[in-house]
């Protein structure tokens, strides 16, 4: 997927922070360090590429900052962009802000967890992202109280999507639309643009 040079620029510096801080962080798989840039960076661009107008958004489980970090580097420059990062480590907290401001990406870490940040975004963000976090169906439990309408989740999901898919609907009204990725031929993107709590089996009797 092709960037803008500023781009590449600033996300080759966030490459070259991350194999710094992995010696002491473990911040990927060390196996997967090697294809960083297939597996983990082009992997996040498809979030920016999927909704290239929300400026506005949170990526919850951040950890190294995939894909929420690629996001917000994707932004800089674009006036009222933010990204906020959920990260409760401490250290890949750290290294999240350390990337940001060397390579002037417009995120705010939050360094706490995910059900106690959350709250404090509602209407602030248009756009909810997440990658290998937790099932679907307990993402829609984490993110609901941010479902406005406009608001939009896009989640990474690899092989087993259709079974998550099929089990967060048992809980969920969804509206939701499966991208294949451009990387992974096996995984998918799943984009909600709304959702609802299903009623309790039996309720009303």
């Amino acid at each position: 997927m092709p960037v803008p040079r500023e781009t590449c620029e600033r996300l080759a510096v966030y490459v070259a922070l991350l194999a710094k801080w992995q010696k002491s962080q473990n911040l990927v798989a060390p196996a997967t360090l090697p294809k960083v840039w297939s597996r983990h960076v082009a992997d996040s661009l498809q979030v920016h590429a999927a909704l290239p107008d929300v400026l506005r958004w949170a990526d919850i489980g951040s950890g190294a900052g995939f894909p929420g970090l690629v996001t917000a580097i994707c932004l800089a420059g674009r006036p009222g962009a933010i990204v906020h990062l959920v990260e409760s480590n401490k250290g890949k907290a750290a290294f999240l802000r350390t990337v940001a401001r060397e390579t002037g990406a417009p995120a705010e870490v939050h360094a706490d967890r995910i059900e106690t940040v959350l709250p404090g975004l509602a209407g602030a963000v248009e756009g909810l992202s997440a990658r290998a976090l937790a099932p679907l169906v307990e993402l829609c439990r984490m993110v609901h109280p941010l479902m406005r309408p406009g608001v939009r989740a896009l989640f990474h999901k690899g092989q087993d999507f259709a079974s998550e898919l099929a089990d967060a609907t048992q809980s969920w009204d969804l509206d939701v639309v499966e991208r294949p990725s451009r990387i992974d031929p096996a995984g998918r993107l799943i984009l909600i643009s709304g959702m609802s709590p299903k009623p309790l089996s039996g309720a009303g009797r």
